[in-house]
């Protein structure tokens, strides 16, 4: 399956995840798109977290609240984005903590706290496989800029 953002929220994401960073911490942008085309992503969403160069944390409350909406929106999760201060990879603490463990989520991961050129250079894309083990997949396969 390709997910499919368009240029503007992808854009938007960008602007987040630079101006909640700075260029110093680490930040998280949730893709989210409804659950009758699963292959669209019609909002970004900026989780209330705490953070620091080496990674965040998702407030506990703000997650409950998050859920519940969308449940009642109909809405999922397709993409967990985050910035690491240098190269992106998925680190073992992506791996252990994913917002969503389900065999398919995408976790997309910026370099350079976001601060390069908007697009995917030099971003990583990691697939949670059916056995709770999370692989490098291509980018362009899976995610398309619309």
């Amino acid at each position: 399956m390709t997910v499919k953002i368009s240029r503007q929220l992808f854009a938007q994401s960008f602007e987040q995840l630079r101006c909640c960073g700075a260029g110093r911490r680490e930040c998280q942008a949730l893709w989210v798109g409804p659950w009758s085309d699963p292959e669209l992503i019609t909002r970004m969403v900026h989780p209330t977290h705490s953070a620091s160069a080496g990674g965040f944390q998702l407030d506990g409350a703000w997650l409950t609240h998050f859920w519940t909406e969308l449940g009642e929106a109909g809405e999922g999760v397709r993409v967990q984005v985050h910035t690491h201060p240098g190269a992106a990879y998925h680190s073992a603490t992506d791996d252990a903590f994913p917002i969503l463990a389900v065999p398919g989520f995408l976790s997309l991961v910026i370099p350079r706290f976001a601060t390069g050129d908007i697009g995917f250079d030099a971003a990583f894309l990691a697939q949670l496989d059916d056995a709770g083990r999370w692989s490098e997949v291509s980018i362009h396969d899976h995610l398309e800029i619309i």
